[in-house]
């Protein structure tokens, strides 16, 4: 008879997958990447609230003992799973195991109970054995860990050979209010060939005060809220861009602040490799080569770019940027690319002169 598992959890689903075992995966949460059913739901999924707003609602939940989560105990039931992987490292991203257990009473086969507790790197990487073992495919999780164990090994000898200094960077688990990173991103920072004395390695992350962050003086900024995308961050980057002290940041000043996908920091899979990868060339951009793989889930927030008319260096921003604010009366011209604000100014008022006696 043929093993039904549940994955609780968008990591093990993702690890699940990366290990070719999503045929005895039956039932997902709503934020696993999956066509699977969605047996986990949430009372906040698909909302529009601010980071500030979710924070308030997280604080709250958690002062009344609630939780944001909740079972589809029908589907649950139609299911009838064998095993189920749940968490217990942080009960705002994912339910619960003890939620999980106290929900599965009602079914008539009571399904074996797999939490997942990583605290680091090399916890993630255990995770995927514990995941494989339990669904008889051991040797899936090793061939997989061999496989990343080359591309890690492949930074750090690049790192060796060039003789690459450590960065001071910061990479931000929330916006406002400001969070550090804890748990596993300081391993991978490390392993990217760099530092953050901010973090808190194998622990929670934590509030961590604007003037703070502004005496640190990262080189390097990688904000990366948890649970948001690039598109989802680049909406409330503007927070930080208006904090006093921003353009004294080295990392301002070195055009060296990225907005990236959680998804390759947060989400314990072995997909972090992907997230080492990605640092990798945020920090040392001169002898890692940014990958096409990142172009849509990792952005530059400030470029330096050369006008093609007076040949001008200036800077543009992902988001927010100056040309925003001045008349859309595109397309200038798309193939020639951006123009300085000097000479974009007086193209717009050509363009809407040509309009007007038109």
């Amino acid at each position: 008879m043929a093993l039904k598992v549940c994955s609780f959890l968008p990591a093990a689903t993702r690890m699940i997958h990366q290990m070719g075992l999503e045929e005895s995966l039956y039932g997902v949460t709503f934020e696993c990447p999956s066509d699977k059913p969605k047996v986990v739901r949430s009372y906040i999924e698909g909302n529009t609230y601010s980071s500030n707003e979710i924070e308030k609602i997280v604080s709250e939940s958690k002062q009344m003992g609630k939780s944001l989560y909740y079972i589809d105990e029908e589907l649950l039931q139609e299911i009838a799973p064998d095993i189920i992987f749940t968490q217990d490292v942080c009960d705002v991203c994912q339910i619960s195991t003890s939620y999980v257990e106290r929900a599965i009473y009602k079914l008539e086969k009571q399904p074996l109970i797999i939490p997942l507790i990583p605290r680091n790197l090399n916890d993630v990487y255990a995770n995927a054995i514990d995941i494989a073992k339990a669904m008889g495919k051991e040797e899936a999780a090793y061939k997989l860990l061999a496989e990343l164990k080359k591309r890690t090994d492949t930074i750090t000898d690049t790192l060796r050979k060039h003789n690459a200094p450590l960065k001071r960077v910061m990479v931000m688990e929330w916006l406002d209010p400001i969070y550090n990173c804890g748990h596993w991103i300081p391993y991978q920072i490390a392993q990217a060939g760099g530092v953050d004395m901010l973090s808190n390695p194998a622990g929670y992350s934590i509030i961590t005060p604007w003037d703070k962050v502004v005496r640190y003086n990262p080189e390097v900024l990688v904000v990366a809220p948890c649970g948001f995308n690039i598109e989802r961050t680049a909406k409330e980057i503007d927070k930080l861009a208006q904090r006093e002290e921003w353009k004294d940041l080295a990392a301002v000043k070195n055009n060296a602040v990225f907005i990236a996908d959680a998804d390759l920091f947060t989400c314990p899979s072995t997909e972090l490799v992907d997230g080492i990868e990605l640092l990798a060339s945020t920090f040392h951009p001169d002898i890692f080569p940014f990958q096409e793989k990142f172009k849509d889930k990792c952005k530059q927030l400030y470029m330096q770019k050369k006008c093609p008319k007076c040949s001008v260096n200036f800077t543009c921003s992902a988001s927010g940027c100056w040309c925003s604010e001045l008349p859309q009366v595109m397309p200038m011209n798309p193939e020639a690319g951006c123009y300085c604000p000097d000479c974009l100014k007086e193209l717009i008022e050509s363009k809407i002169k040509e309009q007007a006696i038109k």
